[in-house]
């Protein structure tokens, strides 16, 4: 997983928020004076990046015949001492690596030499095609299975995607750039309803595609429900849903047909209606493919059907797992695998024991499922995952247990949701369950002390705990 050390964007971030003060300013133009052509050069193209960077990075944006690649890596080499600060970054996809970061005085001077140069014009595009390249890196990371990379690897480039999908900051106008800005966010697909970040991911898929002038694709348009959707607004996701399919036609794209048949079973779960979910999720199997360039999985798509089916026909659910592993196999490493998907199939797995009457292998799959969803940062998944197994500790006996893991939810809902989100009909039917089980014992002292310790401790912390 990536981390930055005080160097980097997550230990200097309030100076992108300070006012650069004259003396900053003065103090790094003095500096910019004392560099050669070459160092100059560079220096100005390096402040179109927003975050940390490194070689390859540097070479794709920064070359040009005055500046060929060959040549960056020594020029980076002076520069650095005079202008950047290292980033202790440190990434499973490129462990080795040194990586960069521009403070913004020195940021600010670069992009003021490299618009008076006239570079900002051949600069600023390769740096959004980069972009582009990135997002669909760490897509195609998470369709082969390395979809924590692919998390990590979107996090870390982050600030440079985010402003390649704002078509605001684009040049020489919005329209030129709107077009990268939807892909970008589109090939993220996974960081916004996979690991947690809907909000941001509907605002800045909204933001991009307000100035993209062409229609649409399916997959943007299947996206933009999508997040509609997790956002706790199925009545906002229909009508979108309707427009993709019509792009989806359009554009002969199949797989986007499958993936929205997909997300209409997905808000049939949603609302609570199960045999329509199961019926959508069957006909998105018979539309795709063994191998996804983009979105759900079959994988994904089996347990979808076994989700829908596990509380009212056990045996079919187990079926639907089981045909997924047949096709799939499980792999027992943690490169390979559809892990978003796993964990939900643990959750199938967790309903499945509870209703063979089990509670103590329903909740081993319970935590299972919960340390997955926390891994990957599904918020909706890790809370009901805990509903789940607070509701399996409380008919063990373990109240005190149960009602930690209520209070830590709370805290979890309240943090990670808007206060007019409204959770999905299966969900909530697995707190209604757990606090069932429950019963009237949160009134007691000891009980609702547990709800606060819980509350203070979160999920993450109780995850851990045998």
């Amino acid at each position: 997983m990536a981390r930055t050390g005080s160097g980097g964007p997550a230990g200097t971030a309030m100076l992108w928020g300070e006012r650069v003060s004259a003396a900053q300013l003065d103090a790094a133009e003095e500096g910019y004076a004392l560099c050669g052509p070459a160092e100059r050069l560079l220096w100005e193209r390096l402040s179109v990046f927003e975050g940390a960077f490194g070689l390859d990075a540097v070479q794709e944006v920064c070359a040009s015949e005055l500046l060929p690649p060959a040549r960056i890596p020594a020029v980076l080499d002076r520069l650095a001492p005079l202008a950047l600060l290292p980033v202790d970054d440190l990434f499973d996809g490129e462990p080795d690596a040194p990586r960069y970061w521009m403070p913004h005085p020195v940021r600010a001077v670069g992009a003021r030499h490299l618009t008076g140069r006239g570079d900002r014009g051949s600069v600023v595009p390769r740096h959004r095609r980069w972009c582009v390249k990135t997002a669909r890196r760490a897509a195609d990371w998470w369709q082969s299975g390395r979809q924590l990379d692919a998390r990590d690897l979107a996090l870390r480039e982050l600030p440079d995607l985010a402003a390649a999908m704002d078509p605001t900051n684009a040049w020489p106008t919005p329209a030129d750039e709107a077009a990268a800005a939807v892909e970008v966010a589109v090939s993220l697909w996974f960081l916004w309803v996979a690991c947690g970040r809907v909000d941001e991911g509907r605002n800045r898929l909204r933001h991009a595609l307000s100035l993209h002038t062409e229609p649409p694709s399916a997959r943007a348009l299947w996206l933009a429900a999508f997040l509609e959707l997790e956002s706790g607004r199925p009545e906002d996701a229909e009508p979108i849903l309707v427009r993709a399919w019509a792009a989806a036609v359009r554009d002969g794209d199949e797989h986007a047909l499958g993936m929205l048949a997909h997300l209409r079973g997905t808000t049939a779960l949603f609302q609570g209606r199960t045999d329509a979910a199961a019926e959508e999720f069957r006909d998105a199997l018979a539309l795709v493919g063994e191998r996804t360039d983009f979105g759900p999985s079959r994988h994904g798509c089996w347990v979808g059907l076994a989700l829908s089916l596990c509380r009212t026909d056990p045996e079919a659910a187990q079926e639907a797992l089981d045909q997924s592993d047949r096709e799939h196999g499980t792999r027992r490493t943690w490169a390979g695998r559809d892990l978003y998907s796993e964990s939900w199939a643990s959750h199938v797995r967790a309903e499945l024991a509870a209703w063979d009457g089990d509670p103590e292998r329903a909740a081993g799959h319970a935590r299972r499922a919960l340390r997955e969803h926390l891994r990957l940062g599904s918020s909706v998944g890790a809370a009901a995952a805990a509903e789940l197994l607070a509701q399996m500790w409380s008919m063990s006996g373990r109240n005190d247990r149960a009602a930690h893991l209520l209070g830590a939810v709370d805290v979890l809902r309240g943090s990670a949701f808007e206060p007019s989100y409204r959770p999905a009909e299966y969900c909530a039917a697995i707190r209604a369950r757990s606090e069932r089980a429950l019963g009237s014992l949160l009134d007691d002292p000891e009980l609702r002390d547990a709800y606060e310790e819980g509350a203070r401790l979160g999920l993450f912390t109780l995850a851990e705990r045998r």
